[in-house]
């Protein structure tokens, strides 16, 4: 079923664009929850603000020991997927090879 958008003009739901409906066919329309006044585009004044904010962030520095925990880390992860792999992969191929088990 596609969705069809608009808007509510003077009690009406006018749609954004024609919709490829026969007459006479019965829709049921429900507000967006999704949207709000808030998600158009931003203001000069909203830009100007998250510019600011952008500018005064400091850089995320990080010490030389911690720097080389998080690589000994990242390694340690590396290997790890890198040894389970065949056995990830072998798991994998047998849900294709193999035929679907009966309910």
């Amino acid at each position: 079923m596609n969705v069809l958008r608009g808007r509510i003009k003077s009690g009406q739901v006018v749609l954004d664009h024609p919709a490829e409906l026969p007459d006479d066919t019965e829709v049921i329309v429900t507000p967006d929850s999704t949207l709000s006044e808030k998600d158009g585009p931003m203001t000069p004044d909203e830009i100007v603000r998250v510019l600011a904010a952008m500018d005064r962030a400091q850089p995320f520095d990080r010490t030389d020991t911690e720097r080389a925990t998080w690589e000994a880390e990242r390694l340690a992860a590396k290997a790890y997927e890198k040894a389970q792999f065949a056995e990830h992969a072998e798991r994998l191929r047998g849900m294709w090879d193999d035929p679907v088990p009966p309910r």
